[in-house]
């Protein structure tokens, strides 16, 4: 039997710098009566993502500010509990968005059934959904990266940034990560089959960096901004591409600003920004790819669980902070 409530986790106040607890609140909600073609979903798991720092705030952006006091944006894995929806039957395990909340009402649209015999269901949250898709979509569409090439990956060792790095192995690239604290760095490359890691918290990034790429750099999947690649656009080799996919070190209002910008001229480099649910035509090939080698277990992965609803502000903000190891996500089931 359904439930009368379940608990979600709205959006209480917006942040001002860096975010804290109370910018967020749990609240209770009605389970409410379904209508035809939708879809009551229980939630096992929820993604955390860096974008949704963005959405907390009312500053211009690719799409729409969370509004107060509504659940806040997110990814979500679990189980149909019941069903309106011809295309769904009540059992079926499915991915989509329904926000920080224990239960979810969808009509579909964003709903996609998943196949949990060979990949475990948190997975299509991560390397098999849409951070791999990003890391997939990134590195063939815009990196475009040749065998024997290097490429630099930021933010090795998170959900994106792994799955980049090892696409590019397979391509026959030469990997070169930059992550926090020598244990992140250890799992790129020891786990992770990165040729080299730069711990950008060892105080020096530019001198590890050229002892990183003595051949340059000719691709980059960016994750973060502010340093990192400001020391690796001196080290990029002409016409380099530069897939922009995130401005972690930016999200509350520090200064990421490019100091070594001349390089975009004289290495004239190619630099594009892009949001991966704007292509969603390339999903099913990218999802069928990502998906066959997480199966066969050729694409690897590591999950960082908070426990509960309840933790999920803490862990987003431990996110945000780099507290994470690979994919963030909320256990509720």
């Amino acid at each position: 039997m359904t439930a009368a409530t379940y608990q979600r986790v709205v959006l209480a106040s917006r942040p001002r710098g860096e975010v804290q607890p109370e910018n967020f609140r749990v609240d209770s909600a009605q389970v409410p009566d379904l209508a035809d073609g939708q879809v009551l979903v229980r939630n096992h798991y929820l993604s955390l993502d860096p974008y949704m720092r963005g959405r907390m705030s009312e500053a211009k952006s690719y799409a729409a500010s969370q509004a107060i006091d509504d659940t806040m944006i997110g990814g979500t894995a679990g189980e149909v509990v019941a069903s309106k929806h011809p295309k769904f039957a009540a059992g079926d395990m499915v991915v989509g968005m329904l926000g920080w909340a224990e239960m979810g009402v969808s009509d579909g649209a964003l709903l996609r059934k998943v196949d949990t015999t060979h990949i475990p269901l948190s997975a299509y949250l991560g390397v098999a959904g849409m951070p791999g898709m990003t890391a997939w979509y990134g590195l063939n569409q815009i990196m475009m990266p040749k065998e024997g090439e290097t490429i630099l990956v930021s933010a090795a060792s998170g959900a994106v940034g792994s799955a980049v790095g090892q696409l590019a192995k397979l391509k026959g690239c030469r990997a070169v990560g930059i992550a926090g604290g020598p244990e992140k760095c250890a799992y790129v490359v020891d786990e992770l089959g990165f040729d080299a890691c730069i711990d950008y918290k060892a105080g020096n990034l530019v001198d590890d960096l050229a002892a990183a790429t003595p051949d340059g750099i000719d691709a980059i999947f960016e994750n973060v901004g502010g340093a990192g690649f400001d020391a690796a656009l001196p080290r990029m080799n002409a016409f380099g591409r530069v897939a922009l996919c995130g401005m972690i070190a930016g999200y509350n209002g520090e200064d990421v600003s490019i100091r070594n910008m001349r390089f975009m001229l004289t290495s004239r480099l190619t630099i594009r920004g892009f949001i991966v649910s704007e292509h969603m035509e390339l999903w099913p090939q990218g999802l069928g790819e990502l998906g066959a080698l997480v199966a066969s277990g050729k694409l690897k992965y590591r999950e960082t669980v908070a426990p509960d609803l309840a933790s999920a502000p803490e862990a987003f903000i431990g996110l945000l902070k780099g507290r994470n190891f690979g994919k963030q996500l909320v256990k509720l089931i």
